[in-house]
């Protein structure tokens, strides 16, 4: 299905409602001082209405309102929003004062996980095509800081009321205090806990049968707060505890990712894989970390399960690039709650356009190519989403796809939906937390429930009040 864009200008008299373009947009940005230093200064200027970020030690942008919304779905999601996002660009008109990464135009996006088929079985052609579907949301207003600099855009349809950015129009904007949660129980969502086990058990069986090497089984919990959940609530608390991660909120998805998918800016590109984990238990002394860490290190399981997920990012990239750059062994990655076997692979983008009509891939274009990765999906990608679909139980939606922004230019930064939870449209006071685990032959299935519940932790934490 190809996008949707809105709002469009209603028909001359004589045309067909449906046949006229949207509108073009019209886009500035200034440069503005006096943003607050901390890791939640962008998310505090956020309007409880949808609020859009992505955002990691204080430098990101953030963005609300809707000039423009370009909705996709199926097995074209990716392609179909590129194509609707470019020509949105080529009709708008622009000032950049500031022009850096996350100036000008720009759309945050997230997509689903699933392209097509697996779930015809269970859900309407309406709820598939939400299971299946992409956003492009262009905000109205986006405020950013990269460094010491900081700017404010606005995008609005011609012949729409003008705002001239700047701090006297942020200073304007209208926000209501965040609020908390209040109580929250949690209930065990498609699969009950003590049934998970059994599902990693199965998947174990079919990898040593050699049906595949690795699958990623995912499963979700169910929250429900006292009073309706506030998005920023989530997302200030997230981004105070969590800072190495990037904090997003897009489409009713909130989160707080460790997994970069790609960066692409000014011609380099940068995937931060991360496969392998190991628990870190609360009150743990920095001695034991490095005990743990060095133990995660050797783990032969964690290893051969890393080497998967950077293996099938390092070949996406690669058609994409004109040298790459993979790191031999994983580092050691410390969070909160847990560490993961981390690598940074790199790459120079290829810009000769032999890939994209002309023009070098844009962010999105890339985050495309390497969805689903070895570290979502499994090893080899069609037999773990077949197995993922058989026997995981469960509607991943837009967990575990790809999340982030996209320029004009085509940079951007994209992650993966992990660390996070889907606000209900329907009851604002009922969330979906996700966690998910890789599956290898030597894979425990207590040890991966175990694993599971310290990778839910940072959304438990972050709905406390």
């Amino acid at each position: 299905m190809s996008a949707t864009p809105l709002p469009a200008p209603a028909p001359r008299p004589g045309e067909p409602a449906g046949t006229a373009e949207p509108l073009p947009l019209v886009v500035r940005t200034t440069r503005i001082d006096g943003l607050p230093d901390g890791p939640t200064a962008l998310l505090d200027l956020l309007p409880d209405t949808r609020p859009l970020a992505w955002v990691r030690r204080g430098d990101g942008i953030v963005g609300w309102g809707e000039a423009l919304r370009l909705e996709t779905d199926g097995p074209g999601r990716f392609a179909d929003a590129e194509s609707a996002w470019q020509a949105t660009l080529a009709r708008a008109v622009v000032r950049d004062d500031v022009r850096l990464p996350g100036t000008g135009p720009v759309a945050f996006g997230t997509f689903a996980f699933d392209d097509d088929g697996g779930y015809e079985d269970h859900f309407t052609d309406d709820a598939l095509r939400g299971r299946r579907a992409g956003t492009l949301v262009v905000p109205r207003v986006v405020v950013g800081r990269r460094g010491d600099v900081a700017w404010m855009t606005t995008i609005r349809p011609a012949g729409a009321l003008d705002v001239a950015p700047g701090a006297a129009a942020l200073a304007r904007t209208r926000r209501t205090p965040v609020t908390g949660p209040g109580t929250v129980t949690f209930t065990d969502g498609a699969v009950a806990a003590q049934d998970w086990p059994a599902l990693v058990g199965e998947a174990v069986d079919r990898i040593r049968a050699g049906e595949l090497e690795k699958v990623v089984l995912a499963r979700d919990v169910v929250a429900t707060a006292e009073h309706p959940v506030d998005a920023r609530h989530l997302l200030t608390r997230l981004a105070d505890a969590y800072e190495a991660c990037w904090t997003f909120s897009v489409g009713g998805m909130v989160g707080a990712t460790p997994e970069l998918l790609v960066r692409s800016e000014k011609g380099l590109v940068t995937s931060r894989v991360l496969a392998g984990t190991i628990r870190r238990e609360p009150g743990m002394s920095d001695d034991d970390a490095l005990l743990h860490a060095a133990q995660l290190a050797r783990s032969s399981k964690d290893l051969e399960e890393h080497e998967y997920a950077v293996a099938s990012v390092a070949r996406a990239l690669q058609h994409y690039c004109t040298s790459m750059n993979v790191p031999d062994a994983p580092f050691v990655l410390h969070l909160p709650n847990v560490m993961h076997l981390a690598s940074d692979v790199t790459g120079v983008l290829d810009r000769s356009g032999l890939y994209n009509g002309g023009r070098p891939p844009s962010s999105l274009a890339l985050a495309a190519a390497l969805h689903p990765s070895a570290a979502v999906c499994g090893t080899p990608t069609v037999a773990a989403r077949e197995l993922i679909r058989e026997i995981e139980g469960m509607d991943r939606s837009r967990y575990a796809g790809p999340v982030g922004w996209v320029g004009s230019d085509g940079d951007g930064e994209w992650g993966i939906a992990l660390r996070s939870a889907e606000l209900s449209d329907d009851d604002p006071r009922h969330v979906r937390l996700f966690a998910g685990c890789g599956i290898v032959a030597a894979s425990d299935p207590a040890a991966e429930l175990a694993e599971s519940e310290a990778k839910l932790q940072p959304m438990r934490w972050a709905l406390g009040s």
